[in-house]
C-alpha cells in the first residue's frame, strides 16, 4: 500500500487510516462536503488509504458520501452507530454491539425523567412507541434515509434488539437538558451516554463508541494506532480523541 506522508508541526508521518466524522465535521451546515476537502480525501482513497466515516448515523446514512469520497465495496469501512456496528461499505457487518428487550424498558423508564421521545435504531430501521414525534427524531430519519417505524409498545416483542437509541423532545433542548442532568448514576455505569448535540442524547451498550471501534478495525486491518489520524467536533468523538496514539488534527 502506497502511504501518503502528512506533515503536522513538523513532524512527518505515514498515515494509514483517517476516521472522520459526519455531521459537524465532514459535512457543512447544508449537509454537504466542501469541494476541497472531497478532493483530498478522495486523493487519500487513490492512494491507498483507508478513509473511514465514523458517525451516530446507520450505514444507509454514510453511503452517499461514501460514493462522493470513492470509498465502495467490501474492503472499504464505515463506523457507524457511534461504534456500536463495524460495516463494510457493501453492507457486511464485521462488528455489532447490541442491547434487548430488558435495556428496551430501561430506554421507557428514563424517557419517563423529562418530556422527550425516544427510537431505537437497528441497521434495518428505527422504531419508537410515540406517536408525536419530534421534528429532531424525523430530520434524523430524513437525513439517514431510513424507516422509521411506529409501533405500540406490546408489538414489541421480547427478543427485540437494537444498536443505538436516541432520546429528542418536541419542546426543545430544555427537555433534553432536564434528561441529562436526570439520569441516574446507575445509567450511566450500565450504558455509553453521550450528548451529540444540544437536542439529541445517544446511548449505546457499555464500551460501544467510536475510539473502541476504530482500535478493532484498525487491528483487524493490521494498521498501527499510530498510523491513524482522527477528525470529530461532537460528543460522540471524545472517545477517538482520548486515545494518545490516534493522531489528530491539532498534531
Amino acid at each position: 500500500m502506497l502511504d501518503v506522508i502528512f506533515k503536522i508541526r513538523g513532524v512527518k508521518m505515514a498515515i494509514k487510516l483517517i476516521a472522520v466524522d459526519l455531521d459537524g465535521t465532514l459535512l457543512s451546515s447544508n449537509n454537504t462536503i466542501l469541494p476541497e476537502t472531497q478532493r483530498m480525501l478522495r486523493v487519500a482513497v487513490q492512494n491507498g488509504i483507508k478513509v473511514v466515516l465514523a458517525t451516530g448515523r446507520p450505514l444507509s446514512g454514510v453511503l452517499n458520501f461514501a460514493k462522493q469520497l470513492g470509498i465502495e465495496g467490501d474492503d472499504q469501512y464505515a463506523i457507524v452507530f457511534n461504534g456500536a456496528v463495524i460495516q463494510t461499505i457493501s453492507g457486511r457487518v464485521l462488528m455489532s454491539q447490541e442491547l434487548n428487550y430488558q435495556d428496551f424498558n430501561n430506554m421507557l423508564r428514563f424517557q419517563r425523567l423529562s418530556h422527550v421521545n425516544v427510537h431505537f435504531e437497528t441497521t434495518k430501521y428505527f422504531i419508537t412507541t410515540d406517536r408525536d414525534l419530534s421534528v429532531q427524531m424525523q430530520i434524523n430519519a430524513a437525513l439517514t434515509d431510513n424507516i422509521m417505524k411506529v409501533r405500540d409498545r406490546k408489538e414489541i416483542p421480547k427478543d427485540f434488539t437494537f444498536n443505538k437509541v436516541g432520546f429528542t423532545s418536541t419542546e426543545g433542548a430544555d427537555q433534553v437538558e432536564k434528561l441529562w442532568n436526570s439520569f441516574p448514576d446507575w445509567a450511566f455505569q450500565t450504558y455509553d451516554i453521550v450528548r451529540s448535540f444540544d437536542s439529541i442524547i445517544e446511548l449505546n451498550a457499555l464500551g460501544a463508541s467510536k475510539g473502541n471501534a476504530l482500535m478493532d478495525l484498525a487491528s483487524r486491518l493490521k494498521i498501527a494506532q499510530k498510523d491513524v489520524m482522527i477528525f470529530g467536533d461532537q460528543g460522540n468523538d471524545l472517545s477517538m480523541f482520548s486515545n494518545p496514539d490516534f493522531m489528530s488534527s491539532d498534531g
